[in-house]
């Protein structure tokens, strides 16, 4: 999670398959061969927003509609966001924006914290 003045870092993506939908997520994705989890996100960090992490602090792992994921809090270099390329084979990004912080507690009854992982929008 990308936070800056309570609003969090989102990535605005569309599938690619028919009827697929939109939704808004944050920057990430999968670890290459070779790769630890800090240098994949790095990584995916880079490629989605053009930011560079300068820290970065595991906070959980959660499941996720493709596996168990990793939740960072990162920190970024100054520098003002740009979406990614479009790389033909993954969904296909719309746009960067800051969106407010949920309101949502922080932690849950077992003080796990509650990241903002997915939005869904109607089509």
């Amino acid at each position: 999670m990308i936070v800056r003045e309570g609003r969090v870092l989102m990535v605005h993506e569309r599938s690619r398959r028919s009827g697929g939908g939109e939704w808004w997520t944050l920057p990430g994705g999968g670890v290459e061969p070779g790769e630890t989890t800090e240098e994949a996100l790095r990584r995916e960090v880079f490629e989605e927003t053009g930011l560079i992490v300068s820290a970065a602090k595991h906070v959980l792992e959660m499941p996720y509609p493709t596996g168990m994921t990793s939740v960072f809090s990162v920190t970024v270099a100054d520098g003002e966001p740009r979406l990614g390329t479009d790389d033909g084979i993954g969904p296909e990004p719309l746009g960067l924006d800051w969106l407010p912080a949920p309101d949502l507690p922080i932690e849950s009854a077992h003080g796990v914290p509650i990241p903002p992982m997915i939005v869904v929008l109607p089509a």
